[in-house]
């Protein structure tokens, strides 16, 4: 069977999505955001709950929201959970947020990114492979990221077609994965599809990540750690504009196909601290010589850290219609205004309190809420 001219058929009156991942940063805005927009789809959440997955994401979801969502412990790299699940339920499509995503993480630690980005998605991608009944109503959405590229220079744009050049062993992986993806669509006529995005911000980011670390750093009168001169660039996407992209990508696009989804948002990181530390004094009133740029400390680069990404989102933006919502001063504003709302949120992923109710709640593998 040719998938290349299928698109999904949207008329069914329930549509039953396995999210990979989902309790982490971006899955999480994904799922609560989906729930809203999208009252046919039923999703299950299926997450292992590493130090970034916080299932406690979910626990203010109204009644209706709550009715199309259900949540599952497991690994995507345990091929029997998957079985067990995709022999449950006919799902409709498989969107795959799991993964491995911190850069000096995986410097530290190469081999849970291979096993997790690598190893895992393989086992996804046959264990939807196998039970998927008709590629006319079934998606995969791998969700990938612009690092696989590598780094550009001062001009240019990442687009579709830019040739791969991981630098670190996190873009590396998740290069592979994306191959591996590629590779079932093109043996198997698998209707795999790929987005690569640009750096996301905004709510339920775990704090370890530039926009939320300086967040938290500002606010706790703490030093502003910057890598190297901080003149690295960005490209910037408000995680709700990611979330419907993927929306469009999953129900609108081509199966084989490689999206690229950017912010049009670059900044250098310095500049990107510069600014928080201007409205969150502008919010905590702190002027003259208590102005938080005096917290800037520039410390030494990490290894192979790559100078610029930029995304060309022509493609996603012609052939399926999306564009970003929010501009980036916007988006900072409900980021800020987000962390300093769930200040008890940001405790208790950084205290690691919500592990102790993770291990209470599951002290059997693969136990469901």
């Amino acid at each position: 069977m040719n998938t290349h001219s299928f698109k999904l058929d949207n008329t069914m009156a329930k549509r039953n999505i396995l999210v990979t991942g989902g309790s982490g940063f971006i899955g999480t805005n994904f799922i609560r955001h989906a729930l809203k927009i999208r009252p046919d789809w039923e999703i299950l959440n299926l997450d292992a709950l590493t130090y970034a997955g916080n299932p406690l994401n979910f626990d203010d979801l109204n009644e209706d929201n709550r009715r199309n969502y259900k949540f599952a412990k497991g690994n995507i790299k345990d091929s029997q959970k998957l079985n067990e699940i995709f022999s449950q339920t006919n799902f409709h499509g498989v969107i795959n947020f799991a993964a491995e995503s911190h850069v000096d993480r995986s410097i530290a630690k190469p081999d849970e990114f291979i096993e997790t980005n690598v190893t895992g998605t393989f086992r996804l991608l046959e264990a939807s492979r196998k039970f998927c009944k008709s590629t006319r109503d079934f998606r995969f959405i791998h969700i990938s990221t612009d690092e696989v590229f590598g780094s550009l220079g001062s001009e240019g744009y990442f687009t579709e077609t830019t040739p791969y050049n991981p630098s670190s062993p996190y873009s590396a992986s998740k290069a592979s994965s994306d191959h591996l993806a590629k590779a079932y669509f093109c043996t198997y006529d698998f209707p795999a599809i790929i987005t690569n995005c640009s750096n996301n911000y905004g709510p339920y980011q775990f704090p370890e990540k530039l926009i939320p670390l300086m967040i938290m750093n500002i606010i706790e009168d703490k030093p502003l750690p910057v890598y190297g001169n901080g003149k690295n660039i960005r490209d910037w996407l408000y995680v709700i504009d990611h979330c419907e992209a993927i929306i469009k990508v999953f129900e609108e696009g081509t199966p084989g196909e490689t999206y690229n989804v950017g912010g049009n948002a670059e900044k250098q990181n310095i500049d990107i601290v510069h600014l928080l530390c201007k409205l969150l004094d502008e919010r905590l009133q702190r002027t003259g010589k208590e102005t938080s740029c005096n917290l800037i400390e520039f410390v030494t680069d990490r290894p192979g850290h790559d100078k610029r990404y930029a995304i060309d989102s022509k493609k996603i933006r012609e052939k399926l219609g999306w564009k970003p919502r929010f501009d980036f001063m916007e988006g900072m504003k409900l980021t800020i205004d987000w962390y300093l709302d769930n200040m008890k949120w940001v405790e208790s992923v950084r205290s690691g309190t919500y592990r102790e109710w993770i291990d209470t709640n599951y002290k059997d593998r693969g136990k469901s809420l």
